[in-house]
């Protein structure tokens, strides 16, 4: 592992990180929020993952995370969307390659070398965070914004008991029935609907439930709100009667001003959690 860079922030430590991953075959960089408490012994982890065209920085400069995980006394890592790289297969689409991982193991050609990032966020990067710093993994929680809310929602459906707690601002919440996810999840996985069933918020809902407090955010006047289908999602909650609380947010569109509008709440629910 290589620190980039370390910055005191809010009597903390933000530092972005690069490391050789066995998930995807490549570097990848990763921002690490920690708080004061840090520097006694190990703290809750709460995941962020990012939406297409980002990196681990967006959130990270834009959310306004680190004052609330100060006082909350939690780690926030910001991981990448994707691989990237020189020999990292990429496409002139925004919502494919390099930028848009959709946090799904890639089995078709020519994804499959690189594009893990399902393992490289439940498995690799879990991992060095434990070796490398003060962190305890008996107490995560997980969020994002975008394909990042997808994948936060996904992801703690798909692995039971490992998160207290998920939340998602404007997440793409319907992909096996949408613009963004039906080509992508094609290119990535295959033609067999069945694989991509388990990357599917609104499916999985129904399917499997999450065993934790939920909570979504979605601007009402979100310029992708066709893609997103927040609606599917919504009818999901409700006809699986799921314990959550969706939110529709009068005026907000899909930008990091409506993210950081709302994350105190966020921020809240999840700091209950983990310290509970």
């Amino acid at each position: 592992m290589k620190t980039l860079s370390e910055n005191a922030s809010f009597s903390g430590t933000q530092g972005v990180y690069s490391h050789a991953s066995d998930a995807t075959n490549c570097d990848m960089t990763f921002g690490l929020y920690l708080p004061p408490e840090a520097r006694s012994g190990p703290v809750p982890l709460l995941w962020f993952l990012s939406g297409l065209t980002c990196t681990h920085e967006n959130a990270m400069t834009k959310a306004g995370a680190q004052a609330l995980a100060a006082e909350a006394g939690i780690a926030v890592v910001f991981p990448d969307t994707s691989p990237r790289g020189e020999g990292v297969a990429d496409d002139d689409d925004f919502a494919m390659g390099q930028g848009a991982g959709f946090y799904v193991d890639a089995t078709e050609g020519p994804w499959a070398q690189h594009f893990r990032m399902w393992s490289y966020i439940a498995d690799d990067l879990p991992a060095l965070l434990e070796r490398e710093f003060p962190i305890d993994l008996d107490r995560q929680s997980i969020t994002g914004h975008s394909m990042g809310g997808h994948g936060a929602l996904t992801l703690a459906m798909g692995l039971p008991g490992r998160f207290r707690s998920v939340s998602a601002f404007a997440p793409m919440g319907n992909t096996t029935d949408s613009d963004w996810g039906v080509p992508q999840l094609t290119a990535y996985l295959g033609e067999d609907r069945a694989a991509h069933r388990k990357h599917d918020a609104s499916l999985l809902i129904e399917e499997a439930g999450f065993d934790g407090p939920m909570l979504i955010d979605q601007g009402a006047s979100d310029q992708f709100l066709d893609k997103l289908k927040p609606e599917a999602l919504a009818g999901a909650i409700a006809r699986a009667r799921q314990p959550a609380t969706f939110r529709m947010q009068k005026g907000y569109d899909h930008s990091y001003f409506f993210v950081a509008s709302f994350i105190d709440d966020h921020m809240a629910l999840h700091a209950d959690a983990l310290w509970t």
